[in-house]
C-alpha cells in the first residue's frame, strides 16, 4: 500500500494501449511512474478483438513479435457494400503481406492489454488496479496529482497523463473539455465467436496463421452512419457493427445496437461465414468519431491527454489501437524531454506534444479526412440508396437474359437518375470527393 503522500515523476490514468505506451516509454527511460487502472487487471474491460498495425508498437517495443499474444497476420482485406440480400466489393490480397515482418495482425484486446501491461511493469512502473481516480489535484491552475478511492488517497506527481477513455471523466471534471456530443461519438457492439481453426482456414481460404479482414457498409446499419466488420482470429471470429450515437437516438425504428448486430449476422453474405460459431464474449463501447474538428485541448499545466480521451481515431479506417499507442509514446517523449531540460511542466513546456502530434500521421490523417464525419452523418443515401443501386446494377450487368449490354447499361443509368436525379448524383459525387480528397 502506498503512503497517502506518495510522489512520482509521472502518473498515468488508464492501462489501455495509450496508457501502456506512455507508462512504458517513461519507465524505460528511468522515470518513476505510477499507473492506475480501475479494472480488475489491464484488459479486463476490453474483451473485443482489434487490428494491430505493427509500426506503432515497433517504435515502442521493437521485438514485440517474439512474445506478444498475436492472433493472425492479415494477408487479405475485403471491402463490401451490402444491400439486403447481397454484396458488391473488392478484395486486396497479396503474398507480400505473407512475408515477415508482417504489417498487420488481429489481436484479442484482453490478452494484448494484459501482455503490454506486463512489459510496463518489467520496465519499472508501479501498477495499481481496481482503483478509481476521483479527480485531479490542483495547485492553482497546475495539476499536481490525483485523488483516488480506497486506501490510495492522494498521490502526487510532476505530470499526469490521462488515458481514461472516451469522454474522459477527469478532463471534464477539471474543465479541460466539455461533454462529448452524441454526433461526435459512435456506439459499437462486438462479439467473439468460437470457430475451430480448421473451419476458419477453409471458409476464408487461409493457411497457418494467415488472416482476413472484412469491412462493410450499407443496409446493415439501417440508414445510420456506420460500418460493420469481421476479423479472423486463431480460433474465433470478431464481428461487430457501429453507428453514430446521435443516429441511434433519432432512429425512427428505435433499433438497439444488439438487434442491429443480430440482423447483420443473418445477412445471406455473412451468415455462412459465421455458421456454427459459439459466442464467447460480447461488449459495447464508445468510439470517438468527431474527427479533426472535435479534438479538444490535449495539454495544459501539468497534464496531457492521450488515446480515446483525446478523440484520436482516424475516421478513414479503424486504427484506434495504433493511433492510441502513438499518442501515448509522443506524450511520454514530451514528458521525458521536459524533465531533461528542467523546464518544468507548464503548458508552454508541454506544447511540443501538440507539435509532435501535428508532425505525425495521427493529425495529418485526421486533417485529411476532417470533412468525412459530417458528410457521412448528413448523407444517409450512402448507406441505403447507393448500396441498393450498386447491387442492382451488378446483378443487371452479369445476368444473361437475352438483353444486350447497351440496353442494360441504359437501364442502370436510368435507375440511378430516377433514384437520385442528375443534380443529386453530381452533389453526392462532390460530397464523396470532399470526404476522401
Amino acid at each position: 500500500m502506498m503512503k497517502k503522500t506518495s510522489r512520482f515523476d509521472a502518473i498515468v490514468v488508464g492501462a489501455g494501449p495509450s496508457g501502456n505506451a506512455a507508462a512504458y516509454v517513461m519507465a524505460k527511460r528511468g522515470l518513476k511512474v505510477l499507473q492506475i487502472e480501475r479494472g480488475e487487471y489491464p484488459g479486463s474491460k476490453n474483451v473485443q478483438g482489434a487490428i494491430l498495425y505493427a509500426n506503432a508498437l515497433e517504435q515502442i517495443i521493437p521485438d514485440f513479435r517474439d512474445h506478444a499474444p498475436l492472433e493472425r497476420h492479415i494477408i487479405e482485406q475485403r471491402m463490401w457494400m451490402l444491400d439486403d440480400t447481397s454484396f458488391v466489393g473488392t478484395h486486396v490480397r497479396s503474398d507480400d503481406y505473407n512475408k515477415p515482418p508482417y504489417n498487420r495482425y488481429t489481436i484479442i484486446r484482453a490478452q494484448f492489454d494484459k501482455w503490454f501491461s506486463s512489459k510496463v511493469r518489467e520496465a519499472g512502473a508501479l501498477l495499481i488496479c481496481e482503483t478509481t481516480v476521483n479527480h485531479l489535484i490542483m495547485d492553482g491552475d497546475q495539476v499536481v496529482g490525483v485523488q483516488c478511492d480506497r486506501e490510495q488517497g492522494e498521490v502526487y506527481a510532476d505530470i499526469v497523463i490521462l488515458a481514461d477513455g472516451v469522454n474522459s471523466t477527469l478532463a471534464r471534471k477539471a474543465g479541460f473539455h466539455g461533454e462529448i456530443e452524441a454526433s461526435n461519438v459512435a456506439l459499437a457492439v462486438k462479439e467473439i465467436l468460437f470457430i475451430p481453426e480448421e473451419t476458419i482456414r477453409q471458409r476464408f481460404n487461409v493457411a497457418d496463421e494467415e488472416g482476413v479482414v472484412i469491412e462493410m457498409v450499407g443496409r446493415i446499419t439501417e440508414g445510420m452512419a456506420g460500418t460493420g466488420f469481421l476479423y479472423t482470429n486463431k480460433e474465433s471470429l470478431t464481428i461487430g457493427v457501429g453507428c453514430m450515437l446521435s443516429d441511434f437516438k433519432k432512429n425512427s425504428n428505435r433499433v438497439s445496437p444488439y438487434v442491429l448486430l443480430e440482423k447483420m449476422k443473418r445477412h445471406p453474405s455473412i451468415a455462412p461465414l459465421i455458421a456454427g460459431g459459439e459466442m464467447k464474449e460480447y461488449c459495447a463501447h464508445l468510439i470517438p468519431e468527431g474527427g479533426f474538428d472535435a479534438i479538444p485541448q490535449v495539454y495544459g499545466n501539468g497534464w496531457m491527454i492521450v488515446g480515446d480521451s483525446g478523440g484520436f481515431v482516424n475516421a478513414a479506417h479503424r486504427e484506434g489501437c495504433n493511433l492510441a499507442m502513438t499518442t501515448g509514446r509522443l506524450a511520454a517523449e514530451t514528458a521525458i524531454a521536459a524533465k531533461l531540460v528542467g523546464r518544468g511542466y507548464r503548458a508552454n513546456a508541454l506544447a511540443t506534444y501538440k507539435d509532435a502530434l501535428d508532425d505525425s500521421f495521427v493529425m495529418k490523417d485526421l486533417y485529411k479526412y476532417r470533412d468525412m464525419p459530417k458528410i457521412l452523418h448528413r448523407s444517409p443515401q450512402f448507406f441505403t440508396t447507393y448500396p441498393d443501386l450498386v447491387a442492382k446494377a451488378a446483378r443487371t450487368m452479369i445476368t444473361v437474359d437475352g438483353v444486350d449490354k447497351k440496353t442494360k447499361k441504359q437501364e442502370v443509368m436510368a435507375s440511378f437518375r430516377e433514384s437520385r436525379s442528375l443534380t443529386g448524383l453530381v452533389g453526392d459525387a462532390y460530397k464523396f470527393w470532399r470526404a476522401f480528397r
